[in-house]
Order: structure tokens, then C-alpha cells, then sequence
């Protein structure tokens, strides 16, 4: 990852080249934001310049994340009794390389590990202590790069304290988290922090064109919907089939909702809706539960008459647009947002899909009746 193949982030890329140019790099840096806004290809290519700086022959061997002297920690989960990132280095390798802006959700995914609690253990902080108190190989400056240390236990943080406090010499040490909630008070003060702003919609819609074969008008809905991440203006062009099955499940369980009041059979068909869904796996599901957020608040933008800021309408399979709307207001969608959020974290904390689908199933037809 070098500075160019970054989406927007103007002025962060040209103080932290400065920095390097410079010679005013702090030993220990956390980087803040979604990974989809760039924290990790940010973290990368401060790093391939670290390393040109004293090798220009480095940059090829940081891009293909083979450096000798660039070492990685990353949530991982327990495997015969032991959890260390070298483990699975193969994997997370190939997933960066594939997509740098990938999320901490994609990794559990592609791991096929979603029933499992992924961390960063204090057996990996003493791996890597282990590692650094060797001699650099290329006689240089050695780099450890933590992606989401917010993923550290306690143990594990405790014992990267000490580290952080008494680094080997020559040593950077580059982290990243999505926010700084999860990580000791102790840790931040000892750190640099950087902010990862959101990306501009502007360098989305730029990266989009450049990089993908793609229409004017789905990248104005893209860039509108994926909010500054770039990670998830990915998946949302890549999405295809998945987009228009989630509209067809989506208009399922308005219909089925609106029914059941005056029709409780309905209750059934709400019941095996949900069935289908607690079977994706859970990044699909979540990703269904954003989708379902984002058309409800168009729906009530339309309601309200700011027509101009709906990028999209369900229109298929006879979907009556304008008549849903109606039915969404200041009176049932926060209700109706509150609902989604709380499956999300549900899902997120490994709850029973089926119970978890169902219930949002049925609580949708108590909320969308709901009067102004």
C-alpha cells in the first residue's frame, strides 16, 4: 500500500510524510477510525516510507507485507490452547492484500470464526517482546503494527504497557482502533493519537470510477449510502444479487407486518422470514439490518417531503413507495432504529438468530401502526 492507492485523506498523508521527512516520528502511534476510512493502508504506507527512508529497496517487500522487520498483531481466537497472530498470519495476509480496508466483521468471516471471540492475548504481547529483543535484520528500524488494540484483554494490555514504556531501540510502533473506549487510559497517554477522519464523498466517488467499471448513477447511491467508508462502498458495488434479495425480504416483512394486525396467520410467514435470514451467516445479516436502517430513514425523508435527499426507492414488485412512506414518522422510527440497533448488537454479541429475527420481526408490526 503506498500513498497514492489511498482514498482522499489529503492532509493527514502530507503531515505524515512530513513527519518522516522530518525525523519527528513519535515510537508509538495510535491511529483512530473505521477501518473503512483508511486506518490500516494509512498505517502501511507510513511504514513502507519508514522503510525507504533507509532502504529503497524495502518498499516492494512492505507491499507484499513480507518485511523482515515488519512485524503484525491482530485478533485471533483460541486454537489448541493457544492464540497467537504468526498463527494465522497466512490468512490475514491474504485478506489485506486483497482488501486493506477490510473490517474487523470481514476478518471474523474469513476466518469462518463467528461463534468465536476473537483477541489480541498477553501470550501474543510476549511473542512479540520476544521477537523485538532481537537485532533488527536489515540493521534498521523495526516496526509493529497492532491492528484493533482494542481487541487486547486486560492481561494483554497490561503487559503491552510495559513495552510501550521501555521500547528496544529503533522501534515504531503503529496501532490501530476503531475508537479509543476499549483501550487503557495508561496506553493513550503513552501514545501519539491520530485521528482517521471519515472519507470525503468526493475521493469515494473519485476511487469508485477509477478503480471500478460503474455507472454515474449507482455511484451517486453508493457514495450517498456508504457514508465515508470505503470498505463499505465496496461491498455495496459488489453486492449485485445480494441487493436485490435484501429489497425482496425487506418488502416481505413490510408487507407481513402491515397483514398481521388484522390477519395473525400472518404471524407465520413472519416466523419463517425469519428462519431464512438467522441462516446467512452474520456479516450478511448485519449488513441486512444496515440496509433495513438506511431504507426506513429514506422513507421518512420522503414522508417529510425532502425528496431530494432520497437517492433510492423501492419500487419492485409492486412495492407501493409513497404509501410506505406515509407510515414512517417522527412517531415510530426511532423505535423502529432502536430495534434494528439492538439486533445488531445482539447478533454482535453471538445471540440466537432465530429468536433475535423473530422478535424484530414481530416488534415491527406493533411500531410501523403506530400514529403521528
Amino acid at each position: 500500500m503506498n500513498w497514492e492507492n489511498i482514498a482522499g485523506q489529503t492532509n493527514l498523508k502530507k503531515l505524515l510524510r512530513e513527519s518522516i521527512a522530518e525525523n519527528r516520528v513519535s515510537h508509538a502511534q495510535l491511529f483512530v477510525g473505521k477501518e473503512g476510512y483508511g486506518a490500516l493502508p494509512m498505517v502501511l504506507a507510513y511504514a513502507r516510507e519508514i522503510f525507504m527512508r533507509e532502504n529503497e529497496h524495502a518498499a516492494m517487500k512492505v507491499e507484499h507485507l513480507n518485511h523482515l522487520d515488519l512485524h503484525f498483531s491482530f485478533p485471533v481466537f483460541t486454537d489448541n490452547k493457544n492464540s497467537l497472530s504468526k498463527n494465522k498470519f497466512d490468512e490475514f495476509r491474504e485478506m489485506i492484500l486483497a482488501s486493506p480496508y477490510a473490517s474487523y466483521d470481514d476478518w471474523t468471516a474469513f476466518l469462518e470464526s463467528e461463534n468465536k471471540q476473537l483477541f489480541i492475548s498477553a501470550d501474543e504481547i510476549d511473542d512479540q517482546n520476544q521477537k523485538f529483543s532481537l537485532k533488527s535484520y536489515e540493521g534498521g528500524t523495526k516496526i509493529l503494527i497492532v491492528w484493533r488494540a482494542d481487541k487486547m484483554n486486560i492481561a494483554a494490555s497490561n503487559k503491552f504497557l510495559k513495552f510501550l514504556e521501555e521500547p528496544p531501540a529503533k522501534t515504531v510502533i503503529l496501532l490501530t482502533a476503531e475508537s479509543t473506549n476499549d483501550i487503557l487510559p495508561t496506553i493513550l497517554s503513552r501514545a501519539q493519537i491520530v485521528e482517521i477522519p471519515r472519507i470525503n464523498d468526493e475521493d469515494i466517488e473519485n476511487h469508485l470510477k477509477k478503480n471500478f467499471s460503474v455507472s454515474e448513477e449507482k455511484v451517486r447511491e453508493i457514495v450517498h449510502e456508504a457514508q465515508g467508508d470505503l470498505n463499505d462502498a465496496i461491498k455495496l458495488l459488489n453486492s449485485g444479487d445480494k441487493s436485490n434479495e435484501f429489497e425482496k425480504l425487506f418488502v416481505q416483512w413490510v408487507r407481513d407486518a402491515f397483514m398481521v394486525k388484522k390477519k395473525p396467520e400472518y404471524l407465520k410467514s413472519i416466523i419463517f422470514w425469519a428462519r431464512e435470514i438467522a441462516g446467512w451467516n452474520r456479516e450478511k445479516q448485519k449488513n441486512f439490518l444496515n440496509y433495513c436502517s438506511e431504507i426506513f430513514r429514506l422513507a421518512l425523508l420522503q414522508n417529510y417531503q425532502s425528496e431530494n435527499l432520497v437517492y433510492k426507492k423501492i419500487n419492485a414488485n409492486g412495492f407501493n413507495w409513497a404509501g410506505f412512506s406515509k407510515f414512517i414518522s417522527g412517531a415510530n422510527i426511532e423505535s423502529i432504529l432502536e430495534e434494528i440497533n439492538t439486533a445488531d448488537l445482539h447478533l454482535t454479541r453471538n445471540g440466537n438468530p432465530k429468536i433475535v429475527w423473530t422478535d424484530l420481526g414481530i416488534k415491527l408490526s406493533r411500531y410501523i401502526h403506530k400514529s403521528t
